[in-house]
């Protein structure tokens, strides 16, 4: 199952086992159980200090228990954790068996002092490149926490257990057999949800923080490296996202960031991240700004409002907020939103194998998207709003030769319909001749563009366009004096990874610029 390179690797890996762990396998006839004996031999012969225990008594089949001989622990898999997910069975392997996960130590001890009994259930696809953050963080809760039980499941191959509980997206994760949240989360997201005490603390001690002399708001591309140009000039930095990496954390292959032949945005993302806290950055995750409000006087302090009620004060600000997917805005969208409409191919194609699915969007990501999708489902209708399609001319050929694949353009999408548990149709206007048409369906893939993150700041005194992007300048500035903006949510043409980089870097040089060019009285009165 495991090449020699891999298994190389694992037995590199294993050798940081503190403790012995016990693999404990419920298998049966089928295919998928003959493929999960082997890799579970492969894992087994890697390590002395692991074990294989064929009398596993688990309902799901194929599935296998990570356990430990001392302590109680309970990390499952049903289905073979290979694709995003084999790096989630390396970290399970190495948490059970005593080595200490790459969290701080006060999120460790709040794991450990959850008082309740707590049974996750993720459901999860191998391409979906969101999943391993929620497995990897529910499998490394369980391992620390004896009363915290958690089972990765692969929805490709429980079909029917997919359908029976309607899962509709992954990663969707069930708490005792109830819905607890869907998409990417992370350990401090999840313990967020669990301690319900914790925004309040969290509120609390921002607002014992002094005044940053650069804070930026949002922990994408832009904004990594805005708080690596203003941390290397020695002055104090602060990083405020709701999620550190933004969007690339949703995006599958990059192949364009020079230098870099390939990667995947969560890998990216991880490595943004690790390279700002090589710098003494105040790194605070999963806070939203809602409001951004000017200095009382010229240079003075500008203040940014927080969802949880705190504000953080900075002698200047970076805004790097991002953008997210654009919505139809049809009735039925909203209404089934993982129930069938669904924005992301790669994480949630393979839940409609063998069925009818539509896709909005004609640009590159519409029709990339339909390829994709045409070599799952049964049947792809992309639905484009122009005359023509907007996607490079080589992803038009390679359409257009699909035999499962039907092109309608000029067509406007007017409703999604459902049963009320999910998605059963879509219907569109023909533009040409005003006509109306309804498709078949189980899945919409909306595939349209994205909408900059800044409805916040719509009551501030920061210029947006027409299309709510911040305008800036060409150094970055904002009509704000003290506040400037780089990445997707501003004017700055061309969407692209390293294009957000250089304008946040630029950004913070304009900042830093600002700074030293204040009036000495005016910095010290600020």
């Amino acid at each position: 199952m495991l090449d020699a390179g891999l298994k190389t690797q694992l037995s590199t890996y294993l050798q940081n086992l503190r403790q012995p762990i016990e693999l404990v396998a419920s298998l049966g006839d089928d295919k998928g159980s003959k493929d999960m004996l082997s890799l579970l031999e492969d894992v087994a012969a890697t390590s002395d200090k692991v074990s294989l225990n064929l009398a596993g008594d688990d309902a799901r089949k194929p599935s296998f228990a990570v356990t430990r001989a001392v302590g109680d622990a309970d990390v499952r898999f049903a289905g073979l954790p290979l694709g995003h997910e084999f790096t989630s069975l390396v970290l399970a392997l190495l948490h059970v068996g005593g080595h200490p996960p790459r969290l701080d130590a006060d999120v460790i001890e709040r794991i450990k002092a959850l008082d309740g009994d707590y049974s996750f259930e993720t459901y999860f696809s191998q391409s979906c490149q969101n999943c391993p953050d929620v497995v990897q963080a529910l499998n490394t809760m369980s391992a620390l926490n004896p009363r915290i039980r958690h089972v990765a499941i692969d929805g490709a191959l429980f079909q029917a257990e997919v359908e029976q509980r309607q899962v509709m997206a992954v990663p969707t994760i069930l708490l005792n057999g109830q819905p607890f949240g869907q998409g990417r989360m992370e350990v401090e997201q999840i313990l967020a949800k669990l301690d319900t005490g914790a925004e309040a603390r969290m509120a609390e001690k921002i607002k014992t923080k002094d005044a940053f002399e650069v804070l930026v708001i949002g922990g994408g591309p832009a904004g990594a490296a805005a708080a690596v140009y203003a941390a290397r000039k020695g002055i104090r930095t602060g990083v405020a996202a709701e999620r550190f990496g933004g969007q690339v954390l949703d995006t599958m292959a990059i192949e364009n960031f020079i230098s870099v032949q390939h990667t995947e945005g969560p890998k990216l993302a991880t490595a943004l991240e690790q390279h700002v806290k090589q710098y003494d950055v105040d790194v605070m995750n999963l806070q939203k700004a809602v409001g951004l409000v000017a200095p009382k006087t010229e240079g003075g302090l500008i203040e940014v409002k927080l969802e949880n009620g705190a504000s953080l004060k900075s002698r200047t600000v970076i805004l790097s907020t991002g953008a997210r997917w654009r919505n139809v805005n049809v009735p039925g969208e909203a209404e089934y939103k993982n129930k069938g409409v669904a924005y992301c191919p790669h994480c949630d194609g393979p839940l409609f194998k063998g069925k009818r699915v539509a896709v909005i969007g004609g640009g590159n990501s519409g029709v990339e998207a339909a390829i994709d999708l045409a070599g799952i489902v049964a049947h792809v209708t992309l639905i484009e709003y122009d005359s023509q399609l907007r996607a490079d001319a080589v992803l038009q050929r390679k359409l257009a030769s699909l035999p499962n694949v039907k092109i309608v353009t000029s067509a406007m999408t007017t409703e999604i319909h459902g049963d009320g548990a999910k998605v059963n149709g879509l219907s569109y206007k023909d533009r040409n001749h005003d006509t109306a048409h309804r498709v078949d369906l189980e899945g919409v893939f909306v595939q349209i563009g994205l909408v900059p993150n800044t409805e916040w700041l719509k009551d501030s005194n920061v210029a947006l366009s027409s299309r709510g992007e911040i305008e800036v300048d060409y150094r970055g500035e904002t009509t704000m004096p003290g506040v400037f903006a780089a990445g997707d949510a501003t004017t700055t043409p061309y969407k692209q990874i390293i294009i957000a980089m250089g304008e946040g870097a630029k950004a913070s040089l304009s900042a830093f610029d600002y700074l030293i060019r204040l009036p000495a009285e005016q910095a010290e009165a600020a």
